[in-house]
């Protein structure tokens, strides 16, 4: 099933990854020339090279060799000249995003910006009521979800060199741990074959 609007920037990546990005729309992240998110502007740029560096892009570019990650957006249509999707908008293409998340299953979330980290806060945690949208003080932090880990990613058009190396050294960090988080209930079951759940 594809959206309506005449241009759409779709879903870019491993559909078995562990790390899903998570952007706004097209006309603030890239992608509305080559058709993939975080492409084609500076604040993409930026955001590919320190992605590059942690290893969840194996090489940067208009068409970046993702490792273990998928890259999409709130909404993925590609506005009209004058600017940003409305309310309405994001509403008729929340159902797109939530079958592509749901479909990835990736374990770890990274919104970039703030309209995308309000968006998974308030619908895939716990946490919105308890969780301030403050992009610099929840900038590559972690925080649990309902069966992911969240890890905001402030605007990267608004990095210090500081933000970009805390995000480096943050997803580094926890590509080092069991960032899965999964246990084997196999044992519950018959035969020798392992359940993993998370």
């Amino acid at each position: 099933m594809e959206p309506s609007c005449g241009r759409f920037v779709p879903g870019y990546g491993d559909a078995n990854a562990a790390f899903h990005v998570i952007g706004d729309h097209p006309g603030v992240h890239g992608g509305v020339d080559s058709g993939v998110p975080f492409t084609g502007c500076e604040s993409a740029s930026r955001l590919q090279s320190a992605l590059v560096e942690t290893g969840l892009l194996r090489e940067s570019g208009t068409e970046p060799a993702v490792g273990e990650t998928y890259l999409s957006y709130l909404h993925m249509c590609v506005p009209n000249p004058d600017g940003t999707p409305s309310p309405a908008d994001y509403t008729d293409m929340e159902r797109f995003f939530d079958a592509e998340l749901r479909a990835i299953a990736a374990h770890v979330l990274l919104p970039v910006g703030e309209r995308a980290t309000r968006h998974v806060l308030e619908t895939y945690t716990a946490q919105a009521h308890k969780t301030a949208v403050d992009m610099d003080a929840l900038h590559a932090t972690e925080i649990r979800g309902s069966g992911f880990l969240v890890m905001p990613i402030k605007e990267p058009a608004d990095w210090s060199d500081a933000d970009r190396q805390r995000l480096v050294e943050a997803i580094t960090d926890l590509r080092s741990t069991d960032f899965r988080r999964e246990s084997d209930l196999g044992r519950f079951i018959a035969g020798s074959d392992p359940y993993y759940v998370r």
